[in-house]
C-alpha cells in the first residue's frame, strides 16, 4: 500500500524557506529539525529567492490599474454626460448620424 504524499502549507514553506536564507542553521539541520528532506528546503529557497520581487512588482501593479480603472470611470461619466445632452435634444440626433434633411 503506497502512502499519501505530505503536503505542505505556503506559510509553512515560507518559514523555512526563509530561515533557510538566513543561514541560521543549515539546510540538514532545518530538514531535521521539520522533518523533512533536505532537498525539498533547498527548492523551497530557491522559489522564494526567485520570487521575491514579485511581492514588490505587484504593488506597482495594482497602482497602475487602479489609475486605469480611474481613468475609464471618467470617461463613462463623460460620456453619459454627453449621451444625455443629445437625448434631451430630439433634432440634434438626426444630423449626428450622417443625415440630411
Amino acid at each position: 500500500m503506497s502512502q499519501k504524499r505530505k503536503q505542505y502549507s505556503a506559510e509553512f514553506k515560507a518559514k523555512v524557506a526563509m530561515q533557510a536564507l538566513r543561514e541560521e542553521l543549515t539546510v540538514a539541520q532545518l530538514a531535521q529539525k521539520y522533518g523533512i528532506h533536505p532537498t525539498m528546503i533547498g527548492y523551497w529557497k530557491k522559489q522564494l529567492a526567485e520570487h521575491a520581487a514579485e511581492i514588490f512588482a505587484h504593488g506597482t501593479q495594482h497602482d497602475d490599474t487602479a489609475q486605469t480603472i480611474a481613468e475609464l470611470y471618467r470617461q463613462i461619466g463623460q460620456l453619459k454626460v454627453e449621451n444625455d445632452f443629445l437625448a434631451s435634444r430630439p433634432g440634434i440626433i438626426p444630423f449626428a448620424r450622417g443625415a440630411t434633411t
